[in-house]
């Protein structure tokens, strides 16, 4: 699709994306309904091509990197699904100098509610190179692992014990703040589900995350956030109206239980709007931006 096309493609188009992405409308309601943005001037096939992930056309650390070593581990998730894979990156800078691996503050990475996408992949590979050491979880594992199709994968994620699908995650923060080469300070970000799950984890973890940068994930009960001791950064595009509006309630319960704390809303920046994997929903200078605000963010309060 030609970036003519792309600024023409309607809001609604991007939400029916995100519909189909979510699980609310399943593959074939979704090709149905894109048939409706040809009269608008464009082509379905273009649309539906436009709004499917092109995850190489995204990936902005080769897997292969000399910077970087990267690694599947499998770690035990008692209260869970039993275990949960994931993929555990570091700066090779940290592990060649001596005998001894440096000892990184540790970041745990969370995908969408379709599993680990190679988009999440690279996110932790971006943070191996900010000089964290970032580790991002399937909570797919159990069903085994993401299948290479974000809808099959949210079909997957639907499928699972949603209480089960939290503890995996529980148990791989703490998996990773034990960790002998991690500082023993952890931060978590994620996007949207795994959003959610960055202030979900802030909630159960207290003191045990130094920090959470949610980006377009959904905010925790306002009783919840006294519990909260973790830095929270928020991020949120200000077209993605359902999470903007409940922004504020978020903001003044953590004002009042003294949670260190800021909310970005990015100009023209809908849902999704960090995912360059996604050209239709991808702001580049909101999340350049974005991107800043969180490296600077996990330096200040997991690193410092």
């Amino acid at each position: 699709m030609s970036s003519k096309e792309r600024r023409t493609v309607p809001p609604a188009a991007i939400e029916l994306y995100n519909q189909y992405v979510h699980g609310e409308i399943s593959r074939r309601a979704f090709l149905h309904r894109v048939q409706q943005f040809a009269a608008a001037g464009l082509s379905a096939s273009a649309l539906v091509a436009a709004l499917t992930p092109d995850y190489a056309h995204g990936q902005q650390i080769a897997r292969d990197d000399e910077r970087i070593r990267a690694s599947y581990v499998t770690l035990p998730s008692p209260q869970g699904h039993g275990f949960i894979r994931g993929y555990l990156v570091r700066p090779f800078s940290a592990d060649s100098r001596s005998a001894e691996p440096a000892k990184l503050p540790g970041i745990l990475v969370i995908h969408e509610n379709r599993g680990l996408n190679p988009h999440t992949e690279d996110v932790a590979r971006r943070l191996a190179l900010a000089n964290f050491m970032a580790f991002a979880p399937d909570v797919l594992t159990s069903v085994g692992g993401y299948p290479g199709d974000d809808y099959e994968g949210g079909q997957l994620f639907s499928g699972l014990d949603a209480n089960k699908r939290f503890e995996d995650l529980v148990a791989a923060a703490l998996w990773l703040k034990g960790r002998e080469d991690c500082s023993g300070k952890i931060g978590a970000t994620g996007f949207c589900y795994g959003g959610g799950v960055s202030n979900q984890l802030a909630v159960r973890l207290g003191a045990d995350l130094a920090a959470a940068v949610p980006f377009y994930g959904g905010a925790v009960p306002d009783a919840d956030a006294a519990k909260i001791k973790a830095a929270i950064l928020v991020q949120h595009g200000a077209l993605d109206t359902r999470l903007v509006e409940a922004w504020p309630a978020f903001d003044r319960a953590l004002t009042a239980a003294g949670v260190p704390h800021e909310g970005h809303l990015y100009p023209n920046a809908v849902h999704g709007f960090f995912n360059d994997a996604t050209p239709e929903r991808y702001n580049e200078a909101a999340a350049t931006e974005a991107w800043t605000r969180m490296v600077d963010w996990f330096n200040r309060y997991v690193r410092g």
